[in-house]
Formats: C-alpha cells, sequence, structure tokens
C-alpha cells in the first residue's frame, strides 16, 4: 500500500491543521535526567498559537537507531529528525498537546544510536529498564516547570527500546520514581516493546498507571508473543494494561516511509494505532478525575 491512502491520508490532515494553527520546527531545550549526571536533549513540539494558555503533555522516547534520521550524516538537531518522530511530534501538537522528544543516546555520545540486532553491544549508560526511565522521569520534571504545561497530565510514548524503557518506568516499583516528591505519568503507550526487560519482572509486572502496547505479529526484531505473555501475566496479578498485536505487521509499522507503508498490513495498522493511541491519550489526559 503506498503511503498516500491509509496512513497518507492522516498525514495529510496533520499537515493541513499546521497550516491553520502553524506548529514551527521543534524548540530545542536541555533538562537534567535522573541519572544525576547527563544532560539531555528535548526536541518541543507545539502549536502557534496554543489552544489554552496551558495544556497536557506527551514524552516521547526513541527507540534504538536514536532521535535522528538515518540519513542525519552527522547533523544531529531538529532538522534532522527521524520522519516518525517528526510526524508524532506534530500529531501531538495538533492535537493540543505540548510534546516533547528526549534523546537520550546523544548527550551519552551515540546519536546515531544502534544497529539491528546489537542488543548484547550497548553500552550500560543506555539501559533501558535502569537508566532510560531515570530521562524519562527528567522530562517529566523538566516538564512540571513549564509554562505552557498541565504538570499533572502528562503522559509518556515509546517506540522498541524506548518503549521498553516506558513499560519500565511505569513500574509500580520502579527506582526512576522514587525522588523526594515522586512523579507519576498519567499513561504510556508502549509501540513494539521488547518485554523482555532484562528480566527485572519475571515475579510480575504492574503498572501505577493504564498503558497500551501496540505491536505487529511479523516483528521481526523482537517478540510479540512475548509481550503478548508479559501483558497476560501482568493482568492476572491486577495490572492495567493492555496490547493490541496486528496481524503482519512488522518492526516500525507506524514509520511513515515508503518501505514500511507500502506493507498492507504495516499502513492499515499504523492508522488504526494512531487513533487509538489519541483516543487513550485524550481520555487520560483530559477527562476529568
Amino acid at each position: 500500500m503506498r503511503l498516500g491512502n491509509a496512513l497518507g491520508t492522516l498525514v495529510l490532515s496533520i499537515a493541513a491543521a499546521c497550516v491553520a494553527a502553524r506548529a514551527d520546527a521543534p524548540e530545542r531545550v536541555t533538562f537534567p535526567s535522573q541519572d544525576g549526571k547527563t544532560a539531555l536533549i528535548g526536541y518541543v513540539f507545539k502549536l502557534d498559537p496554543m489552544p489554552d494558555a496551558r495544556v497536557p503533555a506527551v514524552v516521547m522516547m526513541h527507540g534504538r537507531a536514536g532521535a535522528y534520521s538515518t540519513q542525519a550524516a552527522g547533523v544531529y538537531d531538529a532538522s534532522t529528525l527521524s520522519q516518525r518522530h517528526r510526524l508524532w511530534g506534530q500529531l501531538w501538537a495538533k492535537s493540543g498537546y505540548v510534546a516533547m522528544l528526549v534523546d537520550g543516546f546523544g548527550p551519552r555520545g551515540y546519536a546515531s544510536g544502534f544497529p539491528r540486532f546489537s542488543y548484547q553491544d550497548r553500552p550500560p549508560e543506555v539501559d533501558e529498564v535502569n537508566v532510560r526511565p531515570l530521562d524519562a522521569y527528567g522530562a517529566l520534571a523538566y516538564l512540571r516547570t513549564r509554562p505552557d504545561v498541565v504538570g499533572d497530565r502528562v503522559a509518556l510514548q515509546g517506540w522498541s527500546n524506548g518503549a521498553s524503557a516506558a513499560l519500565a518506568a511505569m513500574s509500580i516499583d520502579t527506582p526512576a520514581r522514587r525522588a523526594p516528591a515522586p512523579l507519576s505519568f498519567r499513561a504510556a503507550i508502549a509501540f513494539y516493546p521488547a518485554c523482555g526487560l532484562k528480566g527485572r519482572f519475571e515475579e510480575g509486572y504492574r503498572p501505577y498507571a493504564p498503558v497500551q502496547i501496540f505491536h505487529g505479529s511479523a516483528d521481526e526484531e523482537v517478540s510479540p508473543t512475548r509481550c503478548r505473555r508479559f501483558v497476560e501475566a501482568s493482568r492476572a496479578i491486577g495490572g492495567n494494561i493492555e496490547i493490541r498485536i496486528y496481524d503482519g505487521a512488522s518492526h516500525g509499522f507506524d514509520d511513515p516511509g515508503q518501505r514500511r507503508q507500502r506493507i498492507r498490513a504495516n499502513a492499515e495498522a499504523a492508522e488504526d494505532a494512531m487513533r487509538r493511541a489519541q483516543r487513550f491519550v485524550s481520555r487520560m489526559l483530559r477527562d476529568k478525575d
């Protein structure tokens, strides 16, 4: 299926909305990780003018390839963000949120990310279970200082390795959340996480807020079966977590590039998952308590 069909329709609607209410290039910001030593980079997407003085927000965590395009050619800034991250940032902005993509690799010297199947060779400073959740909470703490964000209405989103980080971050007993004044996300969305999580949750996983996972049955990098079992085990002990597995969809099915979107299953999965994610986040961040 061509991009101009399923996902393309959504892309065009985002573009039209961003013409009516201008979405400038994302703002580059810096803030500390809760690891106590790393100054992270964030890219903030929002509409101009804003729909309200203060709006809910979404923290976005990139996957193992990093925040930037494979065509970045050594230039790592707002102009070379990957098309998937740019699409989602604009989607959230168009929907009335402040969205911030966290670059957790660049500040640690790995801006170009890591190749497929390099899991065993990645350095401990980018560990998705023990380190990257600290980045997520650093981002949340930063957003709470912004005058344009409703600080107690922030969701977390991740892809692949960043989705695994999001799952770890949402654990009811994650060390990343044990600050003097504990921080909390309202909800999380995880796109095709690995769900192994270094064996940390073999005795059970319970998120402290609702989590939704989106996966493809034809994922060539990580196992959707493992994730389904992970979710079933969590739900058995009361976890508020759901998974949707799209038949025939591959890893990275929401990447708007032609290589992914020419596959019908990916295009259909992307369109459905994007709409479901929007509805879920709206329900979690906009509905009154």
